[in-house]
């Protein structure tokens, strides 16, 4: 298992994370996350000598520790550039916990966005075949 290579791949999710508090808006976010992916997906191919799908998972697990808490640290600057988001956790059943919202639903977003960067991972190794 390369603990590095995970950690330093997840630094795209604290950047990510940064940026959509203060820069990046929803709408464009997931045109940000997909090459990201595939650069992740590169170089988990390239540099890992086994377990690619593991590695994707486990780096998109710790973008999702990132992303959640950075958005809970600055939640007031991210909460004031994402009216949409806010009106719809006002509609759910932890209305007046949108932090906590945020911690209970951000490791699902993590899982789901594993399986994918996972699955990338283990095409991208099968693509590259290193020699």
């Amino acid at each position: 298992m390369q603990t590095k290579l995970i950690l330093q791949l997840s630094l795209f999710g604290l950047v990510m994370a940064i940026g959509t508090v203060y820069v990046i808006p929803s709408a464009v976010e997931p045109f940000l996350w997909l090459p990201i992916f595939f650069v992740c997906a590169y170089v988990i191919a390239r540099k890992c000598e086994g377990k690619y799908f593991l590695h994707g998972f486990l780096t998109s697990l710790v973008n999702c520790v990132w992303i959640v808490g950075v958005h809970v640290l600055l939640f007031d600057a991210y909460a004031a550039r994402h009216e949409a988001e806010m009106a719809m956790m006002a509609q759910g059943p932890m209305a007046t916990h949108p932090r906590l919202m945020m911690v209970l639903t951000g490791p699902l977003i993590g899982v789901v966005s594993g399986l994918v960067l996972g699955l990338f991972a283990f095409i991208a190794y099968k693509i590259v075949k290193k020699g």
